[in-house]
């Protein structure tokens, strides 16, 4: 079930941002579907909660891919979104991530450095060791934190945010995320969802620079209420 504005799970909201709760299968943003974007929701929910005639502006500032759950930020003004577009590119917001995965890898914790190249006919993104004409460099950092009967619980640092970046960068060193089809797990999960979330983020406000620190809850759902 998709959000609106009536289920909307905000984590924080002022004058200047608003946090929320995406669930798997909200699209971030609008795209060729035609399908209504979180963006929207969040717009409607402002319009209604401060009674605001007219427009609203909601800038995204960052996206999740349609299948993944957890934080995103949205900016309630042109100033804000302006500073934490810059605060993006300077690698200041720092992201943490949940993922479940079958396949434990070799190293309980480690770095992985690559370059990804993204396929747009494919959506997809392809793993190579060495740059090649269109290939972004992508770090991560990850830590396995839970063992769980069947699946772990594999924490993620982004160092850098590349498309697909944590699914195929798992899934090259034998651990693709739970559900992830395209990324080489064997089974979907009933609702569409891979098991991939944005639990953590921590900045400094764009306009009061007090330290934020959200966590989002994990989704509904047995495997991940182990994990809390």
């Amino acid at each position: 079930m998709q959000s609106t504005k009536e289920n909307l799970q905000v984590l924080f909201e002022d004058n200047h941002i608003i946090i929320v709760n995406k669930r798997a299968g909200d699209l971030t943003q609008g795209d060729k579907t035609g399908d209504k974007p979180l963006s929207d929701v969040v717009k409607e929910y402002v319009k209604d909660k401060y009674k605001k005639p007219g427009n609203v502006f909601i800038g995204t500032v960052h996206r999740l891919d349609r299948p993944t759950s957890g934080i995103v930020i949205f900016a309630r003004t042109s100033k804000a979104l302006e500073r934490l577009n810059k605060m993006l590119r300077e690698k200041t917001i720092k992201k943490t991530y949940w993922a479940l995965i079958k396949s434990i890898p070799k190293k309980s914790s480690d770095t992985l450095d690559h370059f990804l190249k993204k396929d747009t006919k494919k959506n997809k993104s392809f793993v190579y060791k060495k740059e090649i004409e269109g290939s972004k460099k992508a770090i991560l950092h990850y830590k396995i934190i839970k063992k769980l009967e069947n699946y772990s619980l594999v924490e993620i640092d982004l160092e850098t945010g590349r498309h697909h970046q944590i699914r195929t960068q798992l899934s090259h060193i034998g651990s693709p995320i739970k559900g992830d089809l395209k990324y080489g797990f064997p089974r979907s999960n009933k609702d569409g969802s891979i098991s991939l979330h944005a639990r953590k983020i921590n900045f400094t406000h764009p306009v009061s620079k007090e330290e934020i620190a959200i966590v989002a809850p994990t989704p509904k759902d047995i495997i991940w209420n182990a994990c809390n």
